[in-house]
């Protein structure tokens, strides 16, 4: 049975759209993600629909409140979590905030990164896959599968629609 882990993944653009608020997850030692860049987001909650999901983890993360944003897409990640769990993300672009956000979180120190340098940040191998993706100027929304196995990427797929 498929009963996958909803969460919602954030990368939300600076006023000028050339970086994106990243967490660099360095704070907890048992965190699967630990040392690596990643968007802002989580589990969706019993009660609440992904946008809201996504709203809530960006004002509990960065302290901001999203005013513009656009679903870019969705990924089926099989195999993904901590005990092979598999994760289905919806994955957004908040393209206007209001409020200055953390400078960190209980997960991590947050920061401004320039997009045509997020490739060099240690990331999930993963995400280098669907990233370009996010920031296009494509309005049509991808919808990927990407598969985990050993905490890596064996394979990566999508459509647009």
């Amino acid at each position: 049975m498929y009963t996958p882990i909803i969460g919602s993944l954030a990368y939300i653009l600076s006023p000028d759209r050339k970086k994106t608020l990243l967490v660099h997850r360095n704070k907890r030692r048992e965190d699967q993600h630990l040392g690596k860049y990643n968007g802002l987001g989580g589990k969706m909650e019993p009660g609440e629909d992904i946008y809201s999901c996504m709203v809530r983890e960006i004002k509990e993360e960065a302290g901001i409140d999203c005013v513009d944003v656009v679903l870019r897409g969705t990924i089926n990640w099989t195999g993904f979590g901590p005990n092979g769990e598999d994760w289905f993300g919806f994955i957004f672009r908040v393209d206007r905030f209001i409020g200055e956000p953390f400078t960190k979180n209980e997960e991590g120190d947050l920061s401004w990164v320039d997009i045509d340098k997020i490739m060099e940040l240690p990331m999930w191998e993963g995400d280098r896959y669907f990233l370009p993706l996010v920031f296009d100027n494509d309005p049509r929304a991808f919808h990927g599968y990407m598969p985990y196995e050993n905490n890596h990427p064996i394979s990566w797929e999508y459509t647009r629609i």
